[in-house]
C-alpha cells in the first residue's frame, strides 16, 4: 500500500484514513484497520529519545569554572548552552539554545535537521549580536563533540568569551 509506504511506515489506521480521504477514496479508520490487517502492515513508531551529547571525543574540553553557581547577579556575565530535538511528521529537529542564567531567557537558537557543531555556533552567534556582550563572559556548556569542536572554540574567542 503505496500510502502506507509514503508515511515511512508510520501511519495507524486513523491516518491512513486521513490519507485515503486525501486522495479522494472514501475508507473509514475501521476499513483502514481491516486492509491494515490484511496486508500484514504495521506501523513503526518512531525512537523518541535522541543522543544529543557525545562527549567521547578527543577535542579539548574546558575546565568547569561555573562549578555549578548558577546565580547571577547582572546579565551578560554568564551564558549557557543547550541542545534538544522535537520529532516532527518528517524526521527529527535539532534545536540549541543559548540562554543568560541572569534573567533565564533564551538569547540565542538554532533550528535545523542536523546536529553538527554549525548548529550551536549560529545560536552562539545570535545570542552575541543580540546582546553585544563585554569581554570576558563566561560561557558554559556540556562536554559535547559540537561545544569542544575547533569551530566552536573559535567563535568563543573571537567573540572574547571564557
Amino acid at each position: 500500500m503505496q500510502l502506507f509506504e509514503d508515511s515511512k511506515k508510520i501511519y495507524g489506521s486513523r491516518r491512513l484514513s486521513e490519507a485515503f480521504i486525501d486522495e479522494d477514496i472514501k475508507v473509514g479508520r475501521f476499513k483502514a484497520r481491516q486492509l491494515m490487517r490484511k496486508l500484514a502492515l504495521k506501523p513503526r513508531y518512531p525512537k523518541r529519545f535522541q543522543v544529543t551529547t557525545d562527549s567521547n571525543h578527543n577535542e579539548a574540553i574546558a575546565p568547569n569554572t561555573l562549578n555549578r553557581q548558577f546565580d547571577v547577579a547582572q546579565p551578560n556575565k554568564v551564558w549557557t548552552t543547550y541542545i534538544t530535538y522535537v520529532w516532527t511528521l518528517e524526521d527529527w529537529l535539532y534545536v540549541a539554545v543559548v540562554i543568560d542564567l541572569f534573567s533565564r531567557q533564551v538569547v540565542g537558537w538554532s533550528i535545523d535537521d542536523h546536529i553538527r557543531p554549525s548548529l550551536c555556533v549560529n545560536a552562539l552567534q545570535m545570542a552575541f549580536w543580540r546582546r553585544k556582550p563585554d569581554p570576558g563572559l563566561w560561557h558554559h556548556s556540556d562536554r559535547g563533540s559540537q561545544y569542544a569542536s575547533k569551530e566552536y572554540r573559535e567563535h568563543l574567542g573571537t567573540m572574547k568569551m571564557q
